[in-house]
């Protein structure tokens, strides 16, 4: 094959309503009910990450006809090209607990990765700002994670986060919140708290 055989093949938005075929003819199953057998469990630790990062996107309008780039080296892009990296934590999973979780976060440094090119560069925190998704709704059987209302998102400028953890690989939200203050807004406010944080304006509340 060819070098232009092996580029990159971008993903395109699906309907749901494409279907499940063999060589053309089409199996009684769809990309929809792909969706709902592996996306529904909206409470565990891995689709609620992959959801705090639409809520995000949708709040700063940055994933209108996009598809989501799995490894990319920044969750998201603003029109105004600031690389938001996206990190989600809560005190109630989908599975048994006997009490409330200890909201945690991942910060550490990350090989950026390329899709168009396939290569890495430093290992180092690779977007401009962070926000950290905090589902703060204690209560198991009424937490819906769509309900933008029982999420608090606290956003950080990577500079700040580098500052202050350093190389550090998770953080605690008491300890993000007592040594970093970062700007602590709710889904409406997150347009300004980003702004906020791009500009170095310092930790502000933003409702």
């Amino acid at each position: 094959m060819d070098t232009e055989s092996w580029a990159r093949r971008r993903a395109t938005p699906l309907t749901g309503d494409e279907p499940l075929h063999r060589g053309g003819e089409p199996v009684p199953a769809s990309v929809l009910d792909f969706w709902r057998w592996s996306s529904s469990d909206l409470l565990g630790n891995a689709m609620r990450g992959v959801l705090a990062e639409f809520i995000v996107g949708t709040a700063l309008d940055c994933i209108v006809g996009t598809v989501r780039e799995e490894w990319d080296a920044a969750d998201l892009k603003t029109s105004e090209g600031v690389r938001i990296e996206v990190k989600s934590s809560a005190y109630v999973q989908s599975w048994h607990q006997t009490k409330a979780f200890n909201p945690v976060f991942g910060i550490q440094p990350t090989l950026g990765w390329d899709a168009d090119t396939n290569l890495t560069s430093e290992r180092r925190r690779q977007a401009d700002v962070y926000v950290f998704c905090l589902l703060h709704h204690r209560d198991k059987l009424s937490a819906d994670p769509l309900d933008v209302s029982q999420w608090t998102f606290l956003v950080l400028s990577t500079e700040r986060l580098n500052e202050v953890f350093d190389q550090q690989k998770s953080v605690t939200l008491g300890s993000l919140r007592s040594r970093a203050h970062p700007a602590e807004v709710s889904y409406d406010g997150l347009r300004a708290g980003v702004e906020a944080a791009t500009t170095a304006q310092g930790p502000t509340t933003v409702r």
